[in-house]
């Protein structure tokens, strides 16, 4: 098994309280509101904190069924958060799982910035090549802009 990391970071004048609990403390009901693809999340193991199991699941007719998640980390004093991608259909013969670490840290505009290690873990030899890097990328890019256009158009949510 090999591990490849990648690094983003994104900024935003959305303050990072406010997209903190908006993504990760009550991700179970903003994202099926805010992304049609996505049917609902549910929690299958534990509290919904961490070592909580939860699985997203996707409207019928797209090319991805579920998602199963495994939470490490929620911190919501340091705005962190650590989840684990173990199974679904993204992962297919190649990839073990995906590990995700975000931190969401102040920035001088009231905002925030956003910075983002991706970890993949394949199996076997397989390397990972930068295009499906991106392609996560992309999806992770237009869950975060939905969000983040959201809590611009409505200030007083998570305020």
């Amino acid at each position: 098994m090999g591990v490849k990391t990648y690094t983003h970071d994104v900024s935003t004048t959305v303050a990072p309280t406010r997209l903190f609990k908006a993504l990760v403390v009550d991700a179970d009901n903003i994202i099926p509101k805010l992304m049609p693809h996505v049917k609902n999340i549910e929690t299958l193991e534990g509290d919904g904190g961490a070592g909580s199991i939860k699985k997203m699941n996707f409207v019928e007719g797209g090319p991805i069924k579920y998602l199963k998640h495994k939470l490490h980390v929620i911190d919501d004093k340091n705005l962190v958060t650590k989840y684990s991608l173990i199974e679904g259909d993204v992962l297919g013969d190649k990839l073990e799982s995906v590990t995700y670490d975000i931190k969401f840290e102040a920035s001088g505009n009231g905002g925030c910035v956003c910075k983002s290690t991706t970890e993949y873990h394949t199996k076997g030899n397989y390397v990972l090549k930068e295009e499906e890097h991106n392609e996560g990328k992309k999806q992770g890019m237009e869950l975060f802009k939905a969000v983040e256009e959201y809590l611009l158009a409505n200030p007083s949510v998570y305020a």
